[in-house]
């Protein structure tokens, strides 16, 4: 995905060391520090009402889930001293060692004095108001103590809040938690005097401009009530509306862009949970059925709940999960499965291409969250969904030492997994008029190009032409290998190629790493043409990737990083 996805590695293989993520990538600093660790809500409640600090939603309202331009790079990471990985740190910081060093006190930090703690040895920063003392984190740290550094000493928030907004720093640093910051008092400054004249004032507001924002509306027959959205500008067909009905309580997300609408209400009356979304998309309009369990008038819709009706940023959002069931686990190779996950009964929704969703699980008192791709059921699967298949495919490899992916791993058929509701910025738009499309993956960065391939040739007619050059270190890792060649054996407007790092002495095929010369023989710019290149694996071979697709001619339009 566009981002997109995080990927958090948990083996050093330089040339698959994506995260458990499977398609994940995520940006930088503290991506590492804080990712996939439970908020002890306890604690932190008394902590809050302890220093008298309101309450406030996680995650914050100014976290971003973004995809940085192809210009922006990932964070490197650096090799951990053995017996330093994320199991090692939840362990460490469970042990009762006094990782403050205030003896489990609770005090209020000026900011004179969180500028004092900005060494190696003393490094003390500020997130949302609360300060922790990060210095036992150092060697734990996969992204080095330079990237952790950058916050020695100051406040920190806007750094955090350029990563995913899944983290959870809270749990993370619990045992770290110095205090919060202390307020500043601001200075009262008296209001202007009042006029003395009875003279109009000089310049008069401006005509507000037209409302932009959705609305909605509802009606109602004896047996059903429709709930219908105006968003007021034209709409994908498919992928920008979430449904969920569970327990009498209807959410109902519609994405626009980098804006969310939101309807959040306790329906007056008991309805079926099932769900029927009808989209108009060249007018913009989105109505959603429920049948009634009572043939009787409704004199309201239902009692507004929280959000109900609010028009936000989708990075202003928090994460919204739905309980869903493993249906089948099918292998891919040696190392990688296709976990099928049913959605609740009463939810509609569709992951758009590009986007990823998160996965959320317990473990070991800790609440780990990694985002994924989702893929289609296999290469030759359509792209459309339809109401009858709107399961989820989420293609993952399981890491020897990953903390989800062997949770993942151990589910049983019918089992539950929280998955959030689609994320990410990717766009289709650039893809408009391009003529030649070239995707660049390493590893498990295969999974946002799966769907991208099928979209290209099933429903993107101006794109003649689509390439796949795809990295692994052995054959045996290579994904859907047999599928791809079927694809490009039947379809000539698609081609694949392979390279392997660490070839069998049999194979015929490409040898060796990115590089000028790899990228030279793959890539061509017919005249005429209008050309677009997506890459997709390790933070190291995309910044790489990215930087030599530059020298052959691309610029920053004709490219976009999945970020890792």
């Amino acid at each position: 995905m566009s981002y997109e996805n995080q990927r958090d590695s948990e083996e050093d293989d330089s040339d698959d060391s994506e995260s458990e993520s499977g398609g994940g990538r995520v940006s930088t600093f503290f991506k590492r520090l804080f990712s996939g660790f439970l908020r002890n809500w306890g604690f932190l409640r008394d902590v809050h009402n302890m220093l008298n600090i309101p309450t406030q939603a996680f995650p914050a309202p100014n976290s971003q889930q973004r995809i940085g331009p192809s210009s922006q790079s990932g964070r490197n990471k650096v090799a951990l001293k053995p017996g330093h990985s994320l199991m090692d740190w939840i362990r460490f910081s469970k042990s009762g060692k006094d990782l403050t060093g205030l003896r489990g006190r609770l005090i209020e930090v000026t900011q004179e004095e969180l500028q004092k703690h900005n060494t190696r040895d003393d490094c003390w920063t500020c997130i949302r108001g609360m300060v922790y003392n990060v210095t036992p984190y150092m060697d734990y740290h996969p992204g080095g103590e330079e990237e952790l550094m950058k916050a020695a000493g100051i406040d920190g928030t806007e750094l955090f809040d350029q990563v995913h907004r899944w983290v959870n720093y809270e749990s993370m640093l619990k045992e770290c938690l110095v205090g919060r910051m202390a307020t500043a008092i601001k200075a009262f400054i008296p209001p202007p005097p009042p006029p003395t004249s009875l003279a109009p004032p000089i310049s008069l507001a401006p005509p507000p401009e037209k409302d932009s924002r959705p609305r909605y509306d509802w009606f109602q027959t004896d047996v059903s009530v429709h709930l219908v959205i105006y968003a007021k500008r034209k709409i994908p067909s498919t992928g920008c509306t979430s449904v969920d009905l569970q327990a009498g309580v209807l959410r109902l997300e519609v994405l626009l862009g980098k804006m969310s609408y939101m309807i959040h209400l306790r329906l007056a009356e008991e309805v079926e949970e099932n769900v029927a979304v009808h989209t108009a998309a060249s007018v913009g309009k989105i109505q959603v059925s429920v049948r009634k369990q009572a043939k009787r008038k409704w004199t309201s819709l239902g009692q507004p709940l929280e959000f109900h009706n609010t028009f936000l940023r989708k990075k202003d959002r928090a994460l919204f999960y739905r309980n869903c069931v493993l249906v089948s686990k099918t292998e891919v190779n040696h190392n990688t499965h296709v976990f099928r996950l049913q959605l609740p009964r009463g939810t509609v929704r569709h992951v758009p291409v590009g986007k990823h969703v998160y996965l959320k699980a317990l473990i070991k008192d800790t609440e780990v969250v990694r985002p994924y791709t989702p893929v289609d059921q296999t290469m030759a699967a359509a792209s459309h969904h339809s109401s009858q298949d709107s399961d989820l495919y989420l293609m993952i490899k399981v890491y020897p030492d990953g903390v989800l992916t062997q949770h993942l791993n151990s589910l049983q058929i019918g089992d539950l997994i929280s998955v959030s509701g689609p994320e990410g910025t990717f766009s289709l738009r650039p893809l408009r008029d391009v003529t030649h499309l070239y995707l660049l993956a390493a590893g498990t960065g295969f999974t946002p190009m799966a769907r991208l391939i099928r979209l290209a040739l099933q429903d993107i007619d101006t794109i003649r032409k689509t390439k796949l050059l795809f990295f692994n270190r052995q054959e045996e890792d290579v994904l859907w290998h047999r599928e791809l060649d079927e694809l490009a054996a039947n379809d000539e407007r698609f081609q694949v190629e392979y390279v392997l790092s660490v070839p069998s002495d049999g194979w015929t095929g490409r040898k060796g790493r990115v590089d000028e010369c790899i990228l030279k023989d793959f890539l061509s710019r017919p005249d005429v043409s209008k050309c677009y290149a997506c890459v997709c694996g390790p933070t190291a071979f995309t910044e790489l990737t990215i930087g030599l697709l530059k020298q052959q001619g691309f610029s920053e339009e004709e490219l976009h990083a999945f970020q890792g």
